[in-house]
């Protein structure tokens, strides 16, 4: 920038020389002068057409020129049709017949320059190779000499592509008579000293061309200003830019362009976003990039209403965002999630984007994740990774890493372990938080050892262990109450610094609960010698050993230093004050302290130290109830006693409420209900509920967790008596409960109390009654609930519509399923996989194979990936449906050990009978096999060998039959099952093999099981057996011992009955 010193910087305006070339230009000038055809070039067909002559010229006599023109016409003519309806159709101008040898002569035939100016143009370039210094170009162009004119010599100029050949040709245009000094020339010098980065030279030139007397114009400034930015020369560039604004030249956009995407590279978004201002107020137009940039720059420095602003009018003048500009909005408005509705903007973001057909990257998705994981939002979370599955976005370890933390917030712990393993088989496993993570889901279900294990194998992968994973190995060490190990482990923590609060206060924890009281104290004075910044937490924890120690000199003093040398982290100072008056035993001054001047949290602590229920505590809690908000921290406490064990202690503090005349909160008086039915106290939990109506439910699930339903039945019946209204949610309770128990007349009852007194119902209530006449067969009157539901405007869910499906299935009543499967789509229901699953079972039961066949791609295309039942239950479907349908169930179980399911007993099963139904019996006796071979246990094959039995038999294939019932006894060891035993009866029956028929029976008789010699219909068989075998004695003793069992006899089976 030192070579620009001229006063072109300077805000007093240069006076302007005369030049006979214009001087103010715009952009279009500029680059037509130096790149536009000559006047003897054909039209480019956008200009507009001369008007026709009165008097047209002559034809032209020249045949050669003729037959040029015409020549070229046709090969352009069948260019244009080549390419198609909207191709341009050049307009044809004459020449005349010497514009034809001009033509001929410059050798142009079309092109753009003529002969002598790419002859010019390759005779400079060929100097590239040479070294610098090594030519002289006064002697190279000496045969170019008054051969060029002033635009020709432009030409030469602008074709040259290295920074030297345009300096030395510059030095020879100079000396040329058709030269003058031009802003285009200079123009075209800066263009490729920027491109080469030579900026000194730029600056020396542009100093030039000022001292010419050429005033610069927004294509020269503009280059100059793309050069600075190209090179990073930001200060030069800013301080060029304001000498820029100060002249009024207006630059175009594209120059904003580069110069904000320059600086936004370096992120300097601070001056992005004052060029922006400059430019919008200057009137120049925006295109998709500079909102681009600006939106990202504007993100940076946090100027987000800017920066929406921004995004609103991009949109507005009709340009589609790119999944970038999406996902940094998203993203920092997943960062201010604890503003109201900025959830719903970031949603709204997103749907924006997916409507625009923009695929979201894994960074979208993770600041989605965080975001719902972070409002606990779970639902929305897993549907968002289902939508990744099908829009085929690959997701990363960020991803993977909030799905484990999502399922461990939802306790789908199994859930988490295979997304855990299934980010190790992938190979994406490699940084710590995802090992910390998953560690920390073990411990959230009480599981150290897995946490444990989960570190370790983070050890010997060699991931480096970070503070915050030692803080999680002390956790699972304390879990686990393994104190040398924990004290192993808190020293390494040390190491980079002393442990946090929180793992302070664990090892205290630890140390008490293990009665180690000694190594509390030392742990304690570490603590304070180390000068650790205490929280509430910890101080509560420390004065906790120091008052069951009876140290209250020392809890007194340790706040005393907390105080003076500033280590407690709240900068309010109530805690402290509070609680050195309630050591010191000073209540009176507590009592007659502000209410505002309180901590509750002392009183709370206090009150949990009491051993046992006397005066002080008493007044504790009065003193706890004066602070602000003091009976929800009472209420609070009561659950906290609750969950730490100390129940004698909540019952005390609980009962002292209601002497006190309080009314608790509805969250305590729950706990207490609870902790009442698992005392078996039902009186005194009755005594809570009375107190607090909307507490029915709590009551009517005590006694259901405590298996007394009729109990919670007289209570219901009790309370309706008394006209009081226990609710939609206890009614839904009640009626689950007696459904589960099997008291379904009780449940009817209670329904129709409910619909007779036209109480209001959500959706859940509908839901819970129609499961429950379902349960119990009464399918009209679940019928007619639905019915009610939809008349009271009450919307179904996705469980109505699954349940519905179910009770028109039942009834047979498959038209009425399918309308409910459909008005899921009306109603705006998502449909899932049980929905889908569950009509194609019916589907299959009507004998509809092919339409459930087409159910079920129906539910792949909709993205619905199915599970081992959905396999299963189609499979069944193909098995049932005839032997047509062999084909789609070989496919099918291919395809579900694709999806990476295994088949088990069911599949092949339903296989077998596909090929059975299709006499394909070598393949059902391979699939036999297979499913043999699979099996631990071999008695669990009988059901797959007697379908293929039935098919023998109903192929009247009695030696194969016989083969294949030999090799079930000889393959499993052991006895078949009834159905086998009773096909082959069925079989040696109706082809009359009465021998064979009386040897199978005396078989039974001497090896087989109770339950088959008790079957009624192979006792019957064998009495008709040895009947036509006429062996009356033994056909009466075995008919004698059918009516000792009081079985009944089957009189009308026929021996023979099939020729």
């Amino acid at each position: 920038m030192e070579a620009l010193k001229s006063s072109f910087l300077n805000p007093i305006q240069l006076n302007p020389q005369p030049s006979n070339y214009p001087v103010q230009l715009n952009s279009s000038s500029i680059i037509s002068c130096s790149v536009s055809l000559d006047p003897w070039s054909l039209s480019d067909g956008n200009n507009k057409p001369k008007p026709k002559s009165k008097n047209p010229k002559n034809p032209l006599s020249d045949d050669n020129a003729r037959r040029i023109i015409k020549g070229k016409a046709r090969y352009l003519s069948a260019l244009r049709r080549n390419q198609g309806s909207k191709a341009l159709t050049p307009k044809w101008i004459k020449r005349s017949p010497e514009q034809m040898i001009q033509y001929l002569e410059d050798d142009r035939n079309g092109h753009l320059y003529g002969r002598h100016v790419v002859a010019a143009i390759q005779r400079v370039r060929s100097l590239s190779g040479l070294p610098d210094g090594s030519y002289n170009m006064r002697q190279v162009m000496a045969s170019f000499v008054t051969k060029l004119t002033f635009r020709e010599m432009c030409t030469v100029l602008k074709e040259q592509r290295s920074w030297r050949q345009v300096r030395d040709f510059l030095g020879w245009m100079k000396l040329q008579l058709t030269y003058r000094p031009s802003v285009i020339v200079y123009t075209l010098v800066l263009r490729a000293y920027g491109q080469a980065g030579k900026i000194k030279l730029a600056e020396e030139t542009f100093l030039e061309m000022l001292e010419s007397g050429c005033e610069p114009d927004e294509v020269a400034c503009g280059t100059m200003l793309c050069a600075y930015a190209k090179w990073g020369r930001h200060k030069a560039m800013l301080s060029f830019y304001s000498a820029v604004q100060e002249r009024g030249i207006l630059l175009s956009v594209a120059v904003y362009n580069f110069m904000l995407s320059s600086l936004q590279k370096k992120s300097f978004h601070q001056s992005v976003s004052q060029i922006w201002g400059q430019m919008i107020s200057s009137g120049v137009s925006p295109n998709h990039f500079t909102y681009t940039v600006v939106i990202n720059s504007l993100v940076k420095i946090g100027l987000t209403d800017e920066a929406f602003r921004s995004f609103k009018e991009m949109k507005a003048m009709g340009f589609v965002p790119e999944e970038a500009t999406y996902s940094l909005l998203i993203t920092v408005t997943s960062k201010k999630e604890k503003e109201k509705g900025i959830q719903d903007e970031a949603l709204r973001l997103y749907q924006d984007m997916r409507q625009q057909k923009l695929v979201p990257s894994n960074f979208t998705c993770a600041s989605l994740l965080s975001l719902y994981y972070r409002s606990g939002n779970y639902s929305k979370a897993l549907s968002l990774f289902s939508e990744m599955e099908r829009y085929k976005v690959v997701a990363d370890e960020v991803i993977y890493g909030l799905l484990i933390r999502i399922y461990g917030k939802l306790g789908l712990y199994e859930d988490a372990m295979k997304t855990f393993e299934e980010i190790e088989k992938l190979g994406l496993l490699s940084e710590d938080k995802t090992y910390i993570t998953m560690a920390q889901v073990h411990l959230n279900a009480g599981n150290c050892e897995k946490a444990l294990d989960v570190m370790e194998q983070m050890r010997s992968k060699k991931v480096n262990f970070s503070r915050f994973a030692n803080i999680v190995l002390l956790q699972c060490y304390i879990m686990k109450k393994d104190v040398e190990a924990a004290e192993v482990t808190l020293q390494s923590l040390s190491e980079t610094g002393f442990p946090d609060c929180s793992s302070c206060n664990s090892m205290l924890t630890l140390y008490m609960k293990l009665g180690l009281t000694e190594k509390a104290k030392d742990f304690i004075t570490q603590i304070r010698q180390r000068q650790v910044k205490f929280d509430k937490v910890l101080l509560k924890a420390v004065v906790k050993v120091y008052c069951k120690e009876n140290m209250a000199s020392d809890a007194e003093q340790m706040i005393q230093e907390l105080t003076k040398n500033g280590l407690f982290e709240d900068d309010d100072d109530r805690f402290i004050q509070t609680i050195s008056m309630a050591i010191c035993g000073e209540f009176t001054r507590l009592e007659e302290a502000d209410s505002d001047s309180l901590d509750p949290m002392v009183f709370e602590l206090l009150l949990t130290l009491c051993e046992t229920a006397s005066k002080k505590e008493e007044t504790l809690l009065k003193l706890l109830l004066k602070t602000g908000n003091g009976l929800l921290a009472a209420s609070q406490l009561v659950n906290n006693l609750i969950r730490e064990g100390l129940t004698w202690k909540a019952e005390t503090v609980f009962e002292l409420l209601l002497k006190l005349g309080c009314k608790p909160e509805i969250s305590t008086c729950s706990s207490m209900i609870y902790l009442y039915g698992k005392q078996n106290q039902m009186e005194r939990a009755k005594a809570v509920v009375a107190a607090e109506k909307r507490l029915y439910s709590c009551m009517i699930d005590v006694y259901a967790k405590s298996g007394k339903v009729d109990e919670a039945y007289l209570f219901y019946q009790e309370e309706n008596k008394k006209g009081d209204d226990i609710g939609d949610v206890a009614i839904s309770m009640l009626v689950n409960a007696l459904a589960s128990c099997g008291k379904h007349r009780e449940a009817g009852n209670v329904i129709n109390d409910c619909l007779f007194k036209k109480m209001e119902l959500d959706t859940v209530a509908y839901n819970t009654f129609i499961k429950a006449m379902l349960d119990a067969g009464r399918l009209k009157f679940a019928s007619s609930i639905y019915e009610r539901m939809r008349a009271n405007g009450v919307a179904p869910s996705i469980q109505t519509i699954n349940t519905m499906i179910t009770v028109h299935g039942r009834s047979r009543d498959l038209d009425k399923a399918i309308e409910m499967f459909n008005s899921a789509g009306r109603e705006g229901v998502a449909l899932d996989e049980k929905a889908y699953t569950n009509l194609i079972c019916y589907y299959g039961k009507a004998g509809r194979t092919g339409e459930a066949s087409i159910l079920f791609k129906q539910m792949q295309k909709e993205g619905i990936k199915p599970g081992k039942v959905s396999y299963n239950i189609m499979m069944n479907v193909y098995g049932s449906g005839g032997g047509e349908f062999y084909n789609e169930a070989e496919e099918l179980f291919r395809e579900m050990q694709r999806d990476g399911w295994s088949p088990d007993s069911y599949t092949y099963l339903a296989l077998v009978r596909a090929y059975a139904a299709a006499h394909k019996y070598m393949e059902a006796e391979e699939a036999i096999a297979t499913f043999m071979d699979k099996q631990t246990s071999s008695s669990s094959c009988a059901p797959h060998y007697n379908i293929l039995l039935s098919a023998y038999a109903k192929a009247g294939l009695v030696g194969e039959a016989e083969r294949l019932f030999d090799q079930l006894l000889l393959v499993t060891g052991s006895q078949p099952d009834v159905g086998c035993y009773g096909t082959m009866f069925r079989l040696y029956l109706d082809y009359g093999y009465v021998e064979k028929g009386i040897s199978l029976f005396e078989t039974i008789t001497a090896t087989a099981t109770g339950g088959v010699k008790q079957d009624r219909f192979i006792m019957s068989a064998a009495v008709h057996f040895y009947s036509s075998a006429g062996l009356v004695v033994k056909a009466q003793a075995v008919l004698s011992r059918i009516n000792s069992l009081g079985i009944p006899f089957l009189n009308n089976l026929q021996i023979g009955s099939i020729d």
